[in-house]
């Protein structure tokens, strides 16, 4: 959680530093620092403690010197002094997708707007029409980004708050009388943002567990405390609720407070009609409690098999168990390897042989190493030159670490006329392609779906990385046809990737179950620029299973010699 926190901290810091007009320079150094703590793998408190952060590549005396203060008070001095010469709401601004610090500097300083909502107002009545460099198309693209941040208001990434939740029950787990300790919730069904954190306990000790909890050092403010429920913020802003119920509703408590609202009215509505009732203390026939402590029994009274927390949207889930239809989910023990990440010869922070030896220390059988292409020149893109260099580099590789193997690969740019970014030879000299869009994000439906279904005609092309461009709270989808995007990955043997990065989850569960529904093969990958991001598979897993995708679904569940079949049929 710390990482985070600093790591924010920083990079606001850059924006303001940035609309301040500061040394470039400077700038660059916020934005790199606030890249390295929160791509640490490592608690940053740990290494503070140990005197540590200093050797961090890029992080000298000064920010070690910020990162101690901001840990031992919980408050950084220079981040308060850069706060004074902006308004608040300028901040906050400059927190809108499309919405820069120069654009914002140039909002405040010409128009004097100082907030979101005047923000809105302002474009709304005209007023912002005329200053330099905005036209109504990036008006246009800025109404859309304050949409999507005032979405985004309130909720939290699920990468950010699964973090949360798992550090608040280790350390209930060890207080006294707690005999099971659940996350429920939003969270416990994975959903990709999070609102509030709903943790339950059982135990017949409830004033107890709820005074430990609000005494963790983590708690920054105590919101209630009574004898069963207590609610605080900690660390992060993060609201997190404890609930203590007695071990006999347990099951009922877990079953009601993790399914959605139109989940569990689908439940009540099947207790009704067996005459029974359901609640958060059990199932009942009359005043004798049938079920309750587990949800196993609470279902299988309904006459159901446990559905997965996942699944419980009321998305059908009900009506496939009653049909003895619900799928077989995915697990992340079923991942055999990640089919995209990055190295240090484009944009990642680790060598090809650092990523593989992370990759081998997850029980993973091969990976893929896909840099960028040569067009993507902000990320280092790879020329083709310089991937025949990485492949001799991989096939001593391989010689090294066999029977692990990495297979040499790229995320080739599908420029804005629908051509790869690389010729065909370099292509075909890959083991795997998987092709994507960086730019030109704003064209129209026609122009983007056009783009994706070339490249995915093409021979050479795999797959199809984070296919709608969406990142979650900064980027909304491009307008891309999704049913047609389908159509073509089945009729060309295309895989569609679900991005297990936690700002992308890219595609969305229904994408992906709409994917699965169509026959469309997927993978579900990283994205990882560091060997401690490769641990975000679970994120991915998770929205799969959202998805109602099975094992069979997923390329990368595949053994290395049936995968390399898959992928020789594409050509």
């Amino acid at each position: 959680m710390k990482n985070a926190e600093i790591a924010g901290i920083l990079d606001r810091m850059a924006d303001i530093l940035e609309l301040l007009n500061e040394n470039v320079f400077r700038v660059r150094s916020y934005r790199k620092a606030s890249r390295v703590i929160g791509d640490l793998a490592e608690d940053i408190a740990e290494l503070a403690a140990a005197d540590k952060v200093d050797t961090l590549p890029g992080i000298g005396a000064s920010f070690a010197e910020k990162i101690k203060e901001y840990l031992e008070t919980g408050r950084l001095s220079a981040y308060d002094e850069l706060l004074k010469k902006v308004p608040e709401g300028v901040v906050q601004m400059m927190q809108v997708p499309g919405l820069g610090p120069k654009t914002a500097a140039l909002f405040y300083k010409k128009a004097g707007v100082k907030s979101v909502e005047e923000l809105a107002k302002a474009i709304e009545e005209g007023t912002l029409t005329g200053l330099p460099g905005i036209k109504a198309k990036k008006l246009e693209n800025i109404q859309k980004g304050i949409r999507t941040y005032q979405a985004g208001q309130g909720r939290i990434l699920l990468g950010l708050a699964l973090p949360v939740a798992e550090e608040v029950a280790a350390r209930l787990e060890k207080v006294e009388g707690v005999e099971e300790i659940l996350p429920a919730g939003s969270l416990r069904r994975r959903r990709e943002t999070i609102g509030d954190v709903d943790i339950l306990v059982s135990s017949a000790r409830g004033k107890e567990i709820i005074d430990a909890f609000v005494k963790l050092d983590m708690v920054r403010d105590v919101l209630a405390a009574g004898d069963t429920k207590g609610s605080a913020r900690v660390e992060g802003g993060l609201q997190v609720d404890v609930r203590v119920v007695p071990p006999e509703s347990f099951g009922a408590a877990a079953q009601y407070f993790t399914g959605s609202k139109d989940h569990n009215i689908r439940l009540r509505d099947l207790a009704v009609g067996q005459k029974l009732k359901l609640n958060e203390y059990g199932v009942f026939r009359g005043e004798e409690r049938v079920a309750g402590r587990t949800e196993e029994e609470v279902y299988a009274a309904l006459g159901l098999p446990l559905i997965p927390a996942e699944l419980r949207e009321d998305r059908g889930e009900v009506e496939a168990a009653l049909e003895g239809k619900l799928p077989a989910l995915i697990e992340l023990a079923d991942i055999r390897g990640d089919l995209q990440m990055h190295s240090t010869d484009s944009d990642g922070s680790a060598s090809v042989e650092e990523m593989a030896r992370a990759c081998l220390g997850l029980g993973y059988a091969y990976m893929c190493i896909t840099d960028h292409s040569q067009s993507l020149k902000i990320a280092h893109g790879l020329t083709p030159e310089r991937l025949r260099k990485q492949r001799k580099e991989i096939d001593a590789l391989n010689e090294k670490l066999a029977p692990f193997r990495i297979l040499a690969g790229c995320e080739v740019d599908i420029l804005s006329d629908g051509s790869l970014d690389l010729p065909d030879k370099a292509l075909a000299a890959l083991d795997f392609v998987i092709a994507s869009i960086h730019t030109g994000m704003q064209q129209d439906e026609k122009q983007i779906t056009a783009r994706i279904v070339k490249a995915m005609q093409s021979p050479r092309v795999h797959a199809i990385a984070h296919p709608t461009g969406r990142v979650l709270g900064q980027r909304d989808p491009y307008a891309v046809n999704f049913e047609e995007m389908v159509r073509v990955a089945r009729e060309t043997g295309t895989a569609l990737e679900i991005n297990a990065y936690p700002d992308r989850l890219d595609l969305k569960d229904t994408h992906a179950r709409a994917a699965r529904d169509a026959g469309v093969k997927l993978l579900i990958n990283t994205d990882a620029h560091t060997p401690s991001q490769l641990e975000m598979m679970r994120f991915g897993v998770a929205t799969a299973r959202r998805g109602w995708v099975r094992k069979e679904d997923v390329l990368n569940t595949l053994p290395l010699k049936e995968l390399l079949e898959w992928l020789g049929q594409k050509r």
